[in-house]
């Protein structure tokens, strides 16, 4: 495309070396990798928070003197709040764009987790934590936008995937974090590291651009609506555009062409969030209490099942973008689901241990797939409210409604167990609703998806 059938503000930012590197989707450049750097820390983050939390869970209990019951009520009213960092940062990412938020996301996070620490009751930790949980929701979800934006097709659902894989290692450095520094330090030790992560705003804002398919849906949507109030002709097509982008967002998304979308893709976040939640929010009390771990135990665990869901999700990726995103669901699914079932039965240690970090291949593998495939769901014009659209319906069905299921069995069977085992079912169903009615998109240019 010449400079003179770009719009005004692509050709404004096509005077940056590193916006023309990522308009290029014919090779990858050291712009594409900052992009990919970027996302990454953004998924690290958040796997270093959710398992932070996680791990403290059994000595924030005991030192405010709560019940299950109440902690799980605080737990899901911080989600809930959280749950709004879902929508409204890809709402204002498709008003102002990717870059500028994404920034703002990493700094809020980490002037908040040391806040945490200074908690002096219960109620003042669940606080801190919706605030930690509010702006961290939006930065992994631009962060995967902007990658699937800027990204050759080609290399689309490994780089996703190999993003999300950071998950795992924020994981593991939590676990290392409980292991080392909860044991020796009490819990509040646990929310001080995560305040140097803010210098990486900088980073991101300085080597990161905007993303170039924003810029073009942004400079289309003015001059169509710079053509209308001049009066003069505008094609059938653009108003046809039009009359889809003009309207309020939520109502984009039910829109006979993007509703079956916009289900597919809400069903997929839900039952994923769903399946995790238990995981995410109850395993280390389900060793402790069941199997007897002490912190260091579980800690150590965690820096495994981390690491080795590293390699599951990196595998996910690439085999998705060779063999399809189908396939790649169907595989780590029921791997997670056979390995699962076996460790929800198992009573010693080691086979807690190793069996567990077996499941955790497959379990954490298949969100590589999962977050590739909502972002690639929706055009640009609406990707940022579609996905988080998505996701916030299963952050709320997976943090605020499922946790009253999870509890509600704990109370009466006396032990998570019963909680745990509708996981494999939830992973079973999720994996023949994606294989009968999903679309595949591998290599598959986002204009050509859907525009």
């Amino acid at each position: 495309m010449s400079v003179t059938e770009m719009g005004p503000l692509e050709q404004a930012h096509m005077q940056s070396a590193a916006f023309r590197a990522a308009a290029d989707n014919t090779k990858v450049s050291a712009t594409h990798w900052h992009i990919a750097l970027a996302n990454g820390l953004g998924w690290g983050f958040d796997g270093m928070d959710g398992v932070i939390f996680a791990v403290v869970a059994p000595q924030v209990i005991k030192e405010f003197a709560v019940d299950l019951t109440t902690y799980r009520s605080g737990v899901q009213i911080a989600m809930l709040i959280g749950i709004g960092g879902l929508y409204f940062w890809p709402w204002l990412a498709d008003k102002f764009g990717r870059r500028t938020l994404l920034a703002i996301n990493i700094a809020m996070f980490s002037i908040c987790m040391p806040l945490v620490a200074l908690s002096n009751s219960f109620w003042f930790y669940v606080g801190t934590y919706a605030l930690v949980r509010f702006s961290l929701n939006g930065e992994w979800a631009i962060g995967s936008m902007l990658v699937a934006e800027t990204w050759p097709a080609r290399l689309r659902g490994l780089v996703i995937s190999a993003d999300r894989s950071a998950w795992g290692v924020g994981a593991a450095l939590a676990g290392g974090i409980a292991a080392y520094i909860v044991s020796e330090f009490g819990w509040r030790a646990a929310f001080l590291p995560p305040a140097f992560i803010a210098l990486i705003a900088i980073y991101v804002r300085f080597m990161c651009p905007e993303s170039p398919y924003w810029v073009r849906t942004k400079d289309r949507r003015d001059r169509i609506n710079a053509r209308v109030a001049a009066g003069q002709i505008v094609s059938a097509e653009d108003r046809d555009w039009m009359g889809k982008a003009g309207k309020v967002g939520i109502k984009q998304l039910f829109l006979p062409d993007l509703l079956a979308s916009t289900l597919l893709s809400t069903f997929v976040a839900s039952t994923s969030v769903i399946a995790f939640s238990t995981v995410g929010l109850w395993m280390p009390l389900f060793l402790k209490e069941a199997h007897g771990f002490s912190p260091a135990e579980y800690g150590t665990f965690y820096i495994w099942w981390g690491l080795v869901g590293v390699t599951g999700i990196c595998f996910a990726g690439w085999f998705i973008d060779r063999l399809g995103r189908r396939l790649g669901f169907a595989l780590m699914l029921a791997q997670a689901t056979i390995f699962m079932t076996w460790w929800i039965f198992a009573t010693d240690k080691t086979t807690l241990f190793w069996v567990g970090i077996v499941w955790g291949w497959g379990f954490l593998g298949v969100w590589g797939p999962i977050t590739t495939y909502t972002a690639e769901m929706f055009p640009t014009r609406i990707r940022g409210v579609g996905n988080g659209f998505s996701w916030t319906v299963g952050m709320f069905c997976g943090y605020v409604l499922w946790p009253f299921v999870s509890v509600y069995l704990r109370e009466r069977t006396g032990s998570f167990q019963a909680a745990f085992l509708l996981i494999p079912a939830m992973m079973i169903l999720q994996a023949v609703v994606v294989w009968f009615y999903s679309p595949e998109h591998a290599g598959k240019e986002l204009d050509e998806i859907s525009v």
